[in-house]
């Protein structure tokens, strides 16, 4: 059951990021150290920002997904890796885009979220930047279906 989140999960949202990060980018990123403190500050200026919803399932041990958005863009999504596979990840995007999302943007090396978008019927609209972590990967923007017409 999905949720909206508040200031009291910001350390619960860093904690799964790191989580789905560490399991699922580790080629991407190395064994560089998980950026907790600004992951943590950016949760915290998430939460707070006016038009942004952040939305998470919680479990007894604590949060397994969570997303956020706005009214274009989801911004974030993860899914305790502990429970990937299950549809947890393909509910989030479909929550996201009933909402209003129509962008978001993707690792180019994250084959695994590509996947999941892809069969719901984002594709990347050719639009790229440099992800703002080191060593700043190759970031993808990904339109939903609708803006492609289909």
């Amino acid at each position: 059951m999905w949720r909206r989140a508040g200031p009291q999960d910001a350390e619960a949202l860093r904690d799964l990021e790191r989580r789905a990060n560490l399991a699922g980018l580790g080629h991407v990123f190395g064994d560089r150290s998980f950026p907790d403190v600004e992951t943590l500050e950016r949760w915290r200026r998430t939460l707070a920002e006016p038009g942004v919803v952040v939305e998470v399932v919680e479990a007894a041990d604590g949060l397994t997904a969570y997303l956020a958005r706005d009214r274009e863009l989801l911004r974030h999504l993860a899914v305790d890796p502990a429970v990937w596979g299950r549809g947890v990840g393909r509910d989030a995007v479909r929550r996201a885009q009933d909402a209003g999302a129509t962008r978001l943007w993707v690792l180019e090396l994250n084959t695994r979220a590509r996947r999941l978008y892809e069969s719901l019927g984002w594709l990347p609209n050719g639009v790229t930047q440099a992800c703002p972590w080191e060593p700043h990967p190759l970031e993808l923007q990904y339109v939903a279906p609708e803006q492609r017409g289909g």
